[in-house]
């Protein structure tokens, strides 16, 4: 059932703060430690249940349960109902899109550079 609320939640997206700070092994760590914090402990993933319970970790304490349902079903490449560290770490980037962007834009550089240097 969808959230009763009428206020939008508004996730604040600190990806690319903290890739700037970080930098790229850097902005990895973190993803890995908030996996940590969110996945069921006797599972090893994230579940419906370990999402909710941990979900204030991440600021996300004001979203409806159709709300992290959602952002499982987006990151469950799977289709297994939970999401291991890659999924979670994927759809992190997926939810930034600064961060997409800022990736796309890196993507493009290294193959000009790699074209360059094949001499293409």
């Amino acid at each position: 059932m969808a959230s009763q609320n009428p206020q939008p939640h508004h996730f604040h997206d600190s990806l690319p703060f903290m890739a700037n700070k970080l930098g790229g092994d850097g902005l990895i760590d973190e993803l890995c430690n908030g996996f940590n914090l969110l996945k069921d402990s006797e599972k090893g993933v994230i579940t419906f249940d370990s999402l909710k319970r941990n979900s204030a970790l991440l600021g996300l304490q004001g979203f409806s349960d159709e709300d992290l349902r959602l952002m499982l079903r987006q990151g469950d490449f799977d289709g297994d109902g939970a999401l291991i560290q890659l999924e979670f770490c994927v759809l992190m980037f997926r939810l930034s899109p600064e961060l997409m962007e800022g990736s796309q834009l890196w993507l493009e550089e290294a193959l000009q550079q790699e074209l360059r240097d094949d001499g293409c």
